[in-house]
């Protein structure tokens, strides 16, 4: 009973998160998107310029200094005003952080799931199970050389955290057009891979 209860409340804490996700996603708190993507942005942008060691060690500094500040001030105010309102994080420091074995257990499952797939995966495209598969693999990794010679991992990095707070809301107002035009290329590639199959012995799939 105690491990279905858990894992009841870890599917609801699973859905609420892809909630709050797609809400911050789609701008639909203005203030609560923002300050995540700003934060987001600026230690991206920290990174460029710190080594990871001084941006963890700057940013716990900060984050040290906010909580010190505050704890004198309403220890000074509490004592000025005769009051005993206790420690002023105390909700947070009482607040269940722990794990069970059982939501450990879910993670880790899911975690091989992720892994076991992408290994298969990765053996069928390098073992040429499928001639059309591996050849769209090789040419991606032959366009990634591309990408890697005019932008490091943290560009990407960066442009990839923008792409995600502004692709959504572009294509939820503009979700008609898009579609229309990505239905004529995605039927355009269909259209070259099906005689690049054609014509190379051993690309046809195998009839299901």
């Amino acid at each position: 009973m105690q491990a279905t209860a858990d894992s009841t409340k870890m599917d609801c804490l699973w859905s609420n998160w892809k909630c709050q996700a797609i809400d911050l996603l789609y701008w639909r708190d203005i203030k609560q998107t923002g300050i995540v993507f700003g934060s987001l942005l600026l230690l991206l942008f920290s990174l460029t310029q710190f080594s990871v060691v001084s941006v963890v060690a700057y940013l716990a500094l900060a984050g040290l200094s906010a909580t010190i500040s505050f704890r004198i001030y309403k220890s000074v105010l509490q004592a000025v005003q005769k009051t005993d309102e206790g420690h002023p994080f105390k909700a947070y420091l009482e607040m269940e952080m722990n794990l069970s074995q059982d939501q450990i257990q879910k993670y880790t499952d899911c975690l091989q799931l992720y892994v076991n797939s992408t290994v298969k995966e990765l053996r069928r495209l390098f073992l040429v199970q499928d001639l059309v598969d591996s050849l769209k693999f090789a040419v991606l990794m032959w366009l990634l050389t591309y990408v890697g010679a005019l932008f490091n991992g943290l560009t990407l990095l960066i442009m990839a955290v923008v792409s995600m707070f502004t692709l959504p809301v572009v294509y939820d107002k503009y979700q008609a057009q898009i579609d229309q035009y990505l239905g004529l290329v995605r039927t355009h590639i269909n259209t070259v891979v099906a005689k690049i199959q054609a014509k190379i012995p051993g690309a046809k799939r195998k009839a299901e």
